[in-house]
């Protein structure tokens, strides 16, 4: 499968700048391009998988901004999956790469574990660790949120128009981003949608994206059972959407629920916020720009867009805690844009870059409040006022 689809890539160059590890070390090998060529050479069996070739692939953040950029249609993201599934079968990793990804993956996708985690991360930072635990501690943030949406959220119209689909509530998203959540199910029915958030696990993304394929379609299928009879998984994630579009699974983005949808009067939000795309929404599942005309009904919300939105802000899945320098580099470019607009606010529509920005923004010594996309339409809905909003929200 990976020479068959290595062989649509005419190495022209187009995915070049749009590549954030080319971007910033302008190396070959760390390019689309490359990478694609060791791909193609190691499955031919003329490169061994060593080392080396191992880290150039680790080394990619797998935002698919190549995939956008590509004239030739080649399916990157097909490729890096493929990759991966081979790397963590045959490449034997070191020892604290091991301890690492048990660690993460023994945590990240199941919520009760993440919350005890996320309790001793405190203690952990004051404590002498070794260099392969120091991210995940540093990575963790303050902030944490047990709000969850009702099991069923009634449409607020005449319920016999109603479209009843389900919410995924995740993993990561549960834990650290239940107020989200509850926000999502209160918009989407005032929307019309009678919403369903049955008890779920993780839908299998990050394991997915790391390669852990069988681990992956575990979570996937169990995740199928739990959203039998309803018409569409509504989700808040891009992440999380794209990986169950590609599973086929009936997934649509908030947005895709949102777009046609007529909502009731929005109260005015006087506020500047800096907005910026996840690669999952804008690349994988190709909704560019799809939260901007959502919140440009919100009478007062200026929306500003950072430079550089094609380019990744780090976080990756698991990519901060497995590549920190990298990510702290694409992190801290990042909050770099998103001040030069000089917003009231951040938003994007991914648990993983609002953590990575946020951090990023506290570094560069401004905080800003940071928002899911839903969270301004939610706030507008129920008429709660900017000052009160920004007093309340996470930074």
């Amino acid at each position: 499968m990976i020479e068959e689809l290595t062989r649509a890539c005419v190495h022209c160059g187009f995915c070049l700048p749009t590549c954030p590890t080319y971007v910033l070390w302008h190396e070959e090998m760390d390019s689309p391009r490359g990478r694609i060529q060791l791909m193609e050479k190691t499955a031919q069996g003329t490169l061994r998988l060593s080392p080396t070739v191992v880290e150039h692939f680790d080394r990619c953040l797998g935002c698919m901004a190549c995939v956008s950029s590509c004239p030739s249609g080649v399916r990157y993201d097909l490729l890096i999956e493929e990759t991966r599934k081979v790397v963590e079968a045959e490449h034997p990793r070191t020892r604290g790469e091991r301890l690492q990804r048990t660690l993460l993956f023994s945590t990240l996708p199941h919520p009760r574990r993440l919350r005890l985690a996320l309790r001793l991360a405190p203690v952990g930072r004051r404590l002498p660790t070794p260099a392969w635990a120091r991210p995940m501690l540093e990575l963790a943030p303050a902030w944490h949120s047990s709000e969850r949406p009702a099991a069923l959220t009634p449409a607020r119209v005449d319920a016999t128009r109603a479209r009843r689909v389900g919410l995924l509530t995740g993993c990561v998203q549960s834990v650290l981003f239940g107020d989200v959540n509850a926000a999502t199910a209160r918009v989407l029915a005032s929307a019309g949608y009678e919403v369903h958030a049955p008890s779920q696990g993780c839908c299998g993304a990050l394991s997915a994206h790391a390669g852990r394929a069988e681990e992956s379609e575990r979570f996937t299928e169990r995740l199928r059972g739990s959203f039998d009879g309803v018409e569409a998984i509504v989700v808040n994630a891009s992440g999380c959407g794209s990986h169950l579009k590609e599973r086929g699974l009936p997934a649509l983005d908030v947005t895709e629920a949102l777009r046609d949808s007529e909502l009731p009067d929005l109260h005015p939000l006087e506020l500047t916020v800096a907005y910026q795309d996840s690669c999952h929404l804008r690349h994988a599942q190709r909704l560019p720009a799809a939260w901007r005309p959502l919140l440009e009904r919100i009478p007062g919300l200026r929306v500003v867009e950072p430079a550089e939105q094609d380019l990744c802000c780090g976080s990756a899945g698991i990519y901060n805690v497995t590549q920190p320098e990298a990510a702290r580099d694409l992190g801290d470019r990042k909050a770099r844009n998103v001040l030069a607009t000089e917003p009231d606010a951040y938003a994007s529509a991914n648990p993983g870059c609002l953590v990575q920005v946020s951090q990023a923004l506290g570094r560069a010594g401004a905080p800003l409040p940071a928002f899911h996309p839903v969270e301004l339409l939610d706030a507008s809905l129920r008429g709660v006022r900017a000052g009160e909003l920004l007093g309340a929200a996470r930074r």
